[in-house]
């Protein structure tokens, strides 16, 4: 090889070699970058349906939680039930939203009533669908009895469920009363408490509730008899961190 044609190919050598760390670092620039940058989440909405049930838009994915009062038109990617009491889930409805690849997660005896594949999730335990995890959590009464020693939800009977969806979490408490195990919730951008009071905490004990968790915005729900702008005046009194969400009956919430 001639002295010439060695030293056009040495510096041909050097620009690819040259081109190739700066495609090393541009890479490493970019993936850096995008390291930093707030994460990218679909969008999401909530819906109040009325009681406990809530309809919940997140991109293309649709979940109901507690499905039983309100109208009931979009097949569901996602149906969650926090225990078998017959004003927390409808046959009928689950049956219209039901579709093939719908999962459907409900305490055991739920199970036996809906029929279908369904996923039991204990407190503690979650599960994974894509960019959605739900999470169980505890829910129960410890003052409120049907008769003594015989409490409405007893300890094991029904759940809360924690919905991540992207960087935000939904919790929904399900049926209970202001139990210590919420004051290790953290980070909930949005909770559903119930306010009902004779099975489930009321205004009062709700406030304290939303107060111990501390969740960016809070709807009341299972309201039964009771004011929620009682709720509302007690929490937003209290925190100006929390604010009180008070839907109509299928009014839509953006969650930002």
């Amino acid at each position: 090889m001639s002295e010439k044609k060695r030293i056009h190919r040495s510096e041909f050598l050097r620009m690819v070699l040259g081109i190739v760390l700066l495609a090393v670092v541009v890479g490493a620039g970019y993936f850096a970058y995008q390291a930093i940058q707030p994460s990218r989440t679909a969008p999401v909405s909530i819906t109040w349906l009325g009681h406990s049930s809530f309809l919940v838009r997140h991109g293309d994915k649709i979940i109901y939680l507690d499905p039983y009062a309100g109208e009931y038109v979009d097949k569901a990617d996602l149906i969650l039930v926090t225990h078998s009491h017959p004003d927390h889930y409808n046959t009928t409805k689950i049956d219209r939203i039901r579709k093939d690849g719908t999962i459907v997660i409900a305490p055991a005896d739920v199970a036996s009533k809906i029929g279908g594949p369904v996923k039991t999730l204990g407190p503690g335990e979650r599960a994974s669908f894509g960019d959605i995890t739900v999470g169980a959590v505890e829910a129960y009464n410890y003052k409120r009895f049907r008769s003594p020693g015989n409490p409405y939800h007893p300890k094991g009977f029904g759940v809360g469920y924690l919905l991540k969806l992207g960087d935000k979490t939904i919790y929904h408490a399900g049926d209970t009363d202001f139990i210590p195990e919420m004051g290790d919730l953290k980070n909930i951008y949005l909770a559903l408490l119930p306010t009902g009071g004779t099975f489930t905490m009321d205004n009062p004990e709700a406030v304290e509730a939303a107060l111990a968790i501390k969740p960016r915005f809070v709807i009341p729900m299972h309201s039964r008899d009771t004011d929620p702008t009682e709720f509302k005046k007690g929490v937003e009194s209290r925190s100006a961190e929390v604010k009180v969400i008070l839907p109509k009956p299928g009014e839509e919430f953006k969650i930002e």
